[in-house]
């Protein structure tokens, strides 16, 4: 089947990235969010990327007004209903997840693909509270959307084969690299990325070196773009910690879980460059110092 018109459940961070990737890429997309204030705030934030884009010489003046003009915003779950995909990028927590696609359900033609943009949760949880577990997928974008080229692509047990292929091409066609994969926690990146991130946090617990130390090396003897420990404080220590945990629920190795000091530093709010401290201190956001946490 061909996908012509895209759906993307929520405006957010990640959302709104999805509504515009699909926008840029020629398809009309309706995006919806929960109350007036969010859907503008999102499309503003689409407006700005896409002025952003023609500032810089990436895409035309022309084709920044024709992208903005694809998108259309609602809070109406039903505005979906006209979509060959749904994407949806709401609250990562499962019973959220479930509801909304339980609601949305009764309003979708039958050759609808549902797909989430789940980092962690179990594709095949949320398929079955659908009538449709055979037209479910996993659509795993990296943020920020409009810039990382990868996009997982997730097949339960249930997936029906010609779902899944129109889902992998779709992702060619929004100029991401499709991988594909399978409905195990973590998927490919995060099964891989997580150990490397919590195995840097304990060997700063177990005094190995210090946090510009093993930042340092993995930069500088790997070629990494940032350190382990820089790139926590990015992606966030309330965010990692939660995909641990559910990690280590689903396998019980102790590569997947959760080392002390970074529970510690989630209680006690220190989450990264969003609350100002993490590993390093964001007082001065350009110049970043590490912190001394012993």
């Amino acid at each position: 089947m061909a996908i012509e018109r895209v759906a993307v459940a929520g405006c957010g961070l990640m959302g709104s990235g999805i509504a515009q990737v699909c926008a840029q890429a020629g398809f009309p997309t309706v995006v919806r969010e929960v109350n007036d204030e969010l859907v503008a705030k999102g499309l503003k934030g689409i407006e700005k990327n896409l002025d952003r884009l023609v500032e810089k010489g990436t895409i035309s003046a022309a084709e920044g007004i024709a992208a903005r003009g694809r998108l259309r915003g609602t809070t109406k779950i039903e505005d979906l209903a006209g979509a060959d995909i749904v994407i949806e990028a709401i609250i990562e927590q499962l019973a959220a997840k479930r509801e909304f696609w339980k609601a949305l359900e009764p309003h979708c033609a039958k050759h609808t693909i549902f797909a989430s943009n789940t980092s962690s949760l179990s594709i095949t949880e949320m398929a079955v509270a659908t009538g449709r577990p055979d037209r479910f997928v996993g659509m795993h974008f990296f943020n920020p959307v409009p810039v990382m080229k990868l996009v997982e692509v997730i097949r339960t047990i249930a997936t029906d084969e010609a779902a899944f292929e129109a889902a992998y091409a779709f992702g060619g066609k929004l100029g991401k690299v499709a991988v594909r994969t399978s409905d195990r926690t973590g998927f490919i990146v995060n099964r891989l990325l997580l150990p490397y991130l919590l195995d840097a946090v304990r060997a700063l617990e177990e005094g190995v070196a210090s946090i510009e130390d093993i930042d340092n090396s993995m930069k500088l003897g790997c070629g990494h773009p940032m350190g382990p420990l820089t790139l926590l404080d990015f992606v966030g220590h309330d965010t990692t910690y939660y995909i641990a945990n559910i990690m280590f629920e689903e396998f019980r190795e102790k590569r997947f879980a959760p080392p002390p000091l970074l529970k510690r530093m989630v209680l006690a709010g220190w989450n990264g460059r969003k609350s100002g401290r993490g590993f390093y201190d964001y007082s001065d956001p350009k110049h970043p110092k590490p912190m001394k946490l012993f």
